[in-house]
């Protein structure tokens, strides 16, 4: 078989040897890289966790280095996304805004503010505001 492939046999026999035996230095930076990914809630990305790791542990780690553990692991950064706020636009077209946030008054009486609980229809139609 080895001479089908081209392969010298000492070398087949030297590769199976050597692949069933896990290497220390990879599986300790393995464990480096999902430590430091889980430390940062999963939103550290290679660079980070390259410098992470070497700030920690004294281990020299480029992003590249770390990237390839991060790949085995099928571990990547994921950002979350900021809630995004609807911005106040315009007055609404049925009811237009009379107090324009004028809430200065002269006498009492004048305007009315408060927690506006439930607007509804009437069964006549009408608009009706309730407040709390």
């Amino acid at each position: 078989m080895c001479q089908t492939f081209e392969v010298h046999r000492s070398s087949y026999r030297h590769w199976q040897a050597s692949a069933n035996e896990p290497d220390g230095e990879r599986v300790a930076k393995r464990s480096q890289v999902m430590v430091a990914w889980n430390a940062s809630g999963g939103s550290a990305d290679a660079r980070s966790i390259a410098s992470i790791v070497t700030m920690d542990s004294g281990v020299k780690m480029g992003r590249w280095l770390a990237g390839k553990p991060m790949k085995e692991l099928d571990i990547a950064s994921c950002q979350v996304l900021a809630h995004k706020y609807k911005r106040g636009g315009n007055e609404h077209v049925e009811r237009p805004n009379h107090l324009n946030r004028q809430f200065t008054v002269t006498s009492p009486d004048q305007v009315w503010c408060g927690d506006r609980e439930l607007l509804q229809r009437s069964g006549d139609g009408k608009l009706m505001l309730l407040f709390s």
